[in-house]
């Protein structure tokens, strides 16, 4: 495949995402100023959304605005990855008693995923959005979902992690992470402070289903001091969410659910 290709294929993604983030109508200049893209490529890749379908234009205006067909793209996802279990009403049950950032992640490769998100309603917090990569050595739901493996692959997905991490000052040693993993297995549960965000905190704990053979962690998120605060509620909280949540088989056994 061409560069060009793969530089337009990029940036019509990238037009759609950023729908996403403004909500409103558009205009093809402030869409090319927002994204640093030239006007005249600019047009074409608008031209090319409006002919797919994508997108609509108010000629009177002169605004761009996403169709219902974006959202077709991915009604379907949530159900092909959660199932018919409880996963997303209870992140609204926990997002409704904490108020906080409340995240499922599961594995990709050497990073966490956050597949599904509901930001937080405080004035102090932390944003991420769905589908946000970060090495799985830079996260507390990474730090649980590691605990998860063998120590030898551990030892091989820090390193590959590592290797991921732009920053130096970002990439962890191997016994240092060993040592949050034993804490982790111990206690069933991780808490952290200062990662993925300096001045933030995050408590996590494994969720009883697995998506494409991945665990999955169901998390939540805010201001370190909050969640200090607020440790042994929060934590409650989350196990409570987590027994609610059944698997769909007669056996009461951990699910995998695949596309």
């Amino acid at each position: 495949m061409q560069l060009s290709q793969v530089k337009s294929a990029t940036r019509a993604v990238e037009i759609l995402e950023f729908f996403k983030r403004v909500r409103q109508p558009r205009a093809m200049s402030e869409i090319a100023l927002s994204l640093g893209y030239p006007q005249s490529s600019t047009t074409v890749l608008l031209k090319t959304l409006i002919a797919l379908g994508y997108l609509n234009f108010d000629r009177r205006e002169r605004l761009y605005f996403p169709t219902p067909k974006v959202t077709s793209l991915g009604d379907w996802i949530p159900r092909a990855l959660f199932g018919t279990s409880r996963i997303l009403e209870t992140m609204h049950d926990v997002h409704a008693a904490t108020g906080e950032t409340v995240s499922i992640g599961t594995k990709n490769d050497v990073y966490l995923q956050y597949v599904q998100i509901i930001q937080s309603v405080h004035a102090l917090r932390f944003h991420v959005d769905e589908g946000t990569l970060r090495p799985l050595t830079q996260s507390a739901l990474g730090w649980l979902l590691m605990s998860t493996m063998p120590d030898d692959k551990i030892d091989n997905i820090v390193r590959r992690a590592n290797i991921a991490t732009e920053k130096n000052s970002e990439r962890v040693k191997i016994p240092e992470m060993m040592e949050h993993i034993r804490q982790i297995r111990g206690k069933g549960y991780c808490s952290a402070e200062g990662v993925p965000f300096l001045g933030g905190g995050t408590i996590c704990i494994l969720l009883p289903v697995t998506i494409q053979n991945q665990p999955v962690v169901l998390g939540l998120g805010g201001a370190a001091e909050r969640i200090r605060q607020n440790h042994d509620r929060y934590l409650t909280v989350l196990q409570r969410a987590v027994k609610a949540v059944k698997p769909d088989n007669p056996f009461d056994q951990p699910i995998d659910i695949e596309f």
